[in-house]
């Protein structure tokens, strides 16, 4: 993971936040070939989703909600993680996570009393990550959620506003405004990609777990009851998506929660095997009842029952949620794809991920960037190309180390112009080589349908 981390920094992937100053933990910023490659996921993501989808809808909610939205979704009183300080040179921990490293499984549906009670017993046992002390205070529940000032003229903090904690309480805000507006009826679901912020004690594992990040949710609104059929379909949908994006089967499975919070009927996780972390959860697939337009309903005042257009039957839709962080997965398909392999007496870094993925799906070079006339027509092929997906333009370097370029950042396929392509008198005048990432194979196609190839 730590050559993926670095690969990511030094072929513009991913940069670490604010980094001129020092950069700030868990959060980071998608560099030039980074944005494509999340663009393109988020591109597949809605397609399999939305478009694809006769019943789903996609809508973009604001950041900001009023309050009492994290309030009524259970956020403002329970949404926290145990905190210890070392006492000498004041690094935070986790606690549930540091005494599940050391085999002690904390219960998360523990009160504060009982983990302390358990910390106490096995703190002796877990070391400073900063200073390597085994000298803690005692654990305190520590509030996730992001406080903002928004309309705070006062300066006092009377009515806090905060950022999300997830993205799809604006699913659940908007779910009235979508029936009365659209021709959705149930069973329908809603998609969104927006952003999320959590206070993270200890963020870690480079993008796995982040302050800021997009969370990609779907929410399928079903009849009381009507949900098991649905819900094993939605699992195995999901799962195959990363399998037809080209993850390995064999690094993905599923997990299922133990302990359930206390309004959902059933949860499971999609892990992925993460070089050095090991399986870890990409995507969560939850069955969450009617627990969420229940609570909204309660305290915004306002009827969200389902009307039947039919049988005029009124009840609360239960609610099948699909909820992935983009980081993570950007980060399953980027290290499913980094590959290092041999290349004769060398080695190679290539990143093969699926042609639909890929950052730039073309690379155009003109053979010798010393031949003006090489040049011009690669720049025309360039330009042609351009039109319909996204190129570059390379003359820097031999045509090997340009090729290596193109491997490491997954580019599919390299065009070349060579001398034959503007020969008349050869055989191969009026064609290009196109040389794939992978197979490392050259074949030769005429320019008019080099688009239509590619």
């Amino acid at each position: 993971m730590d050559e993926i981390i670095a690969f990511c920094k030094r072929r513009g992937f991913v940069y670490q936040g604010s980094e001129i100053y020092g950069g700030m933990a868990g959060l980071y910023d998608f560099g030039p070939y980074g944005v494509q490659l999340l663009n393109n996921i988020k591109t597949e993501w809605r397609r399999a989703n939305v478009q694809m989808k006769q019943n789903y809808v996609e809508i973009d909610s604001a950041i900001f909600k009023m309050p009492e939205t994290w309030v009524a979704s259970g956020h403002v009183g329970g949404f926290a993680d145990p905190l210890s300080e070392c006492k000498k040179c004041h690094t935070r921990i986790r606690v549930d996570k540091e005494l599940g490293k050391i085999g002690v499984e904390a219960d998360e549906k523990m009160s504060e009393k009982e983990l302390q009670e358990i910390f106490d017993v096995n703190k002796a046992n877990i070391k400073c990550p900063h200073c390597g002390a085994k000298d803690w205070t005692e654990p305190k529940m520590f509030n996730l959620l992001v406080k903002s000032n928004l309309g705070d003229f006062t300066g006092k903090g009377e009515t806090p506003v905060y950022l999300p904690g997830e993205a799809c309480q604006g699913i659940y805000l908007n779910y009235k405004n979508i029936v009365d507006t659209t021709r959705v009826k149930v069973p329908f679901g809603v998609a969104q990609i927006g952003k999320a912020f959590r206070n993270e004690i200890s963020p870690r594992n480079f993008l796995f777990r982040c302050r800021e990040f997009e969370q990609a949710d779907t929410q399928y609104f079903v009849r009381p009851h009507e949900n098991e059929e649905a819900y094993q379909k939605i699992k195995q949908e999901r799962f195959d998506w990363y399998v037809n994006l080209g993850v390995k089967a064999e690094n993905l499975r599923f997990k299922q929660h133990e302990h359930l919070v206390f309004y959902a009927n059933d949860a499971w996780d999609i892990e992925y095997n993460f070089p050095s972390y090991g399986f870890d959860e990409v995507e969560g697939i939850h069955d969450r009842t009617d627990y969420d337009l229940t609570q909204h309903m309660k305290f915004s005042g306002v009827d969200l029952n389902y009307t039947d257009p039919t049988t005029g039957e009124k009840y609360i839709p239960w609610i099948l949620e699909t909820s992935v962080g983009m980081g993570r997965m950007f980060l399953t398909f980027l290290s499913d794809a980094y590959t290092v392999e041999k290349v004769g007496d060398n080695e190679r870094v290539v990143l093969k991920l699926d042609k639909r993925l890929a950052p730039i799906k073309a690379a155009v070079f003109p053979l010798l960037k010393n031949k003006p006339e090489l040049v011009e027509k690669a720049r025309e092929i360039y330009a042609k190309l351009s039109e319909t997906m996204m190129c570059e333009f390379d003359d820097n370097g031999n045509i090997g180390k340009r090729y290596r370029r193109q491997d490491e950042i997954g580019t599919p396929a390299c065009v070349v112009v060579d001398f034959d392509t503007l020969d008349e008198n050869s055989p191969n005048f009026g064609t290009v080589a196109v040389r794939d990432r992978d197979t490392m194979e050259q074949t030769r196609v005429k320019t008019e349908d080099l688009e239509k190839v590619l």
